[in-house]
């Protein structure tokens, strides 16, 4: 049985059949073979005594039909997204409850895994419920076909048009099946660096996408490289160039650099995917580009940049020895905080620790190594209020619902499932 967060489980409420209309068909949020929704009662009595209801003037089998319509918006904010989704599937006034406050759950419950194939083999992901330890088929034939994932915005995927030579960009939401493509940039490019700045809080935060180097065609009808920067404003549902860069920069990244970027601390960071490794940043304030180096860069095998505690965090690993994880400190200077256990490395990459063709993703609170769709997880996920992290392990999508699935190379991201943050609405 999944228990939410909230301590002093008392109240088991047992859900009725799906809502069709409601859920993505075979979504996660809707499908899972839990089927029981646990509530707090301390929780519970305690809401209901800052609103002035007295639970015992309610028989048993009738107290949810005693709570206000806001009250048991507020008791719905405590549960994980799964339990959230299967709340809003019970009855009509569940699921508008549900509705009233949707976002206030998400963000204290751990990211789920997102594995998008790496190539173009069908519309489809596998995601990975922490809470429940299970993976799950989504089906994404609501998608142009192709695209491919470029980095997470949120609660949704940014992802770009793999039929186009030059950058088209748009974005969904995987479990409401909600699609919205972007305007085209200014400057048309070919293999720029992207970067994504999400800015403030609340039900739709705005956020900003960076787009940096690329070829463009020139009017003579030669290409070159371009050293613009543009950036699209979610408010304004706009692009305008922002800034220049040295050639130099405009060439790493249009031929060594992938899409993945960080933020941290007012600097965008790309790791270029040439040996030796090296990491260039852009300081948005003062529209500064700036270039780092990376510890053992000519020796490591693979190399990511991911965001830990507000922090720009670099994992990389050496051939037959250990995957470290460094951390950007104050003046630009790397320090080393932790290395992936030894038990756990021999799971992943076998014996010999060849670290080549490892890859790894982050988000607030957890850091996933991986290297394929059924090769399993190495996971360092922050536990409780104490700020301590652990090494956990996490086994591979082999199975789905009984049936098998093929191994196939991926490209994972950390995403909060989320029933309302829509597309539009993040666009504006």
């Amino acid at each position: 049985m999944h228990t939410s967060a909230t301590p002093n489980v008392q109240i088991a409420v047992t859900c009725g059949s799906l809502n069709q209309n409601t859920f993505a068909s075979g979504s996660p949020l809707a499908t899972d073979p839990n089927t029981y929704l646990i509530f707090s009662y301390n929780a519970l009595f305690n809401y209901c005594t800052a609103s002035q209801i007295t639970i015992s003037s309610c028989s048993s089998g009738k107290m949810w039909n005693c709570l206000p319509f806001d009250l048991l918006s507020k008791i719905f904010s405590l549960l994980a997204p799964d339990s959230l989704a299967r709340a809003r599937s019970v009855c009509g006034h569940w699921h508008e409850s549900g509705k009233l406050n949707p976002l206030t759950t998400t963000r204290n419950f751990p990211a789920w895994f997102v594995g998008m194939p790496a190539r173009n083999r069908g519309q489809y992901c596998y995601i990975h419920n922490p809470g429940m330890d299970t993976w799950h088929e989504l089906h994404l034939n609501f998608l142009p076909d192709p695209v491919r994932y470029v980095a997470s915005v949120d609660s949704l995927i940014l992802l770009k048009y793999s039929h186009s030579t030059i950058l088209k960009l748009g974005l969904c939401n995987p479990f409401t099946r909600q699609f919205r493509q972007l305007p085209l940039l200014n400057v048309a490019r070919t293999n720029p660096a992207v970067g994504v700045l999400v800015m403030g809080r609340g039900p739709f935060p705005f956020f900003q996408v960076y787009v940096a180097g690329g070829m463009s065609d020139l009017p003579s009808g030669s290409a070159t490289y371009e050293s613009t920067l543009e950036m699209y404003n979610s408010r304004n549902d706009t692009w305008q160039i922002v800034g220049s860069m040295p050639m130099e920069f405009a060439v790493r990244l249009t031929v060594w650099t992938p899409n993945e970027c960080v933020y941290s601390n007012g600097v965008l960071y790309w790791m270029t995917s040439a040996r030796a490794y090296s990491v260039m940043g852009f300081e948005i304030g003062p529209n500064i580009w700036i270039e780092l180096r990376v510890p053992m860069a000519d020796r490591l095998e693979f190399a990511a940049l991911v965001e830990r505690n507000g922090r720009l965090t670099l994992v990389g690993g050496t051939c037959g020895s250990d995957a470290c994880v460094w951390e950007l400190s104050e003046g630009y200077s790397w320090v080393l905080i932790d290395k992936v256990p030894i038990e756990l490395s021999v799971k992943l990459v076998g014996d010999k620790r060849n670290w080549c063709g490892a890859k790894c993703v982050g988000s607030k609170g957890a850091i996933c190594l991986y290297r394929d769709l059924g090769s399993g997880m190495i996971v360092w996920r922050e536990v409780g209020e104490n700020g301590m992290w652990e090494w956990n392990w996490v086994d591979g999508c082999c199975f789905v619902r009984g049936k098998q699935v093929h191994n196939m190379q991926i490209k994972g991201v950390l995403l909060y499932p989320d029933l309302a943050t829509s597309c539009n609405e993040m666009c504006k």
